[in-house]
């Protein structure tokens, strides 16, 4: 039985948010925002997904205490630094729509 710890209902939202925000690469072959974006929340899912698998493992006596609790550590982290990214956009846009034209 999986243990759902991360939800993953705000990442497809994001997801979602990401391909709509989407630009064309730039000139000099770099990678849009808005796939930085999506590689971001890929990280994010991937690293609850490993989390998701120690637990279980730890629970099926598989696998040992801390490495749970580190995969748990990382998810938490990535999922941190997504929402302060996230913040960030958002305070730049309500920036952006409060200037005068």
């Amino acid at each position: 039985m999986p243990v759902e710890l991360l939800g993953t209902t705000g990442t497809a939202a994001a997801r979602v948010a990401g391909k709509r925000a989407q630009s064309t690469v730039s000139g000099t072959g770099g990678m849009s925002f808005g796939e930085s974006l999506g590689k971001l929340i890929e990280g994010v899912e991937q690293s609850g997904n490993e989390a998701n698998e120690a637990i279980s493992k730890m629970l099926d006596k598989s696998g040992e205490v801390h490495d749970a609790m580190i995969a748990l550590q990382r998810a938490e982290m990535a999922l941190q630094l997504t929402v302060q990214i996230r913040n960030k956009l958002v305070q730049a846009y309500q920036d952006i729509m409060r200037m005068p034209i």
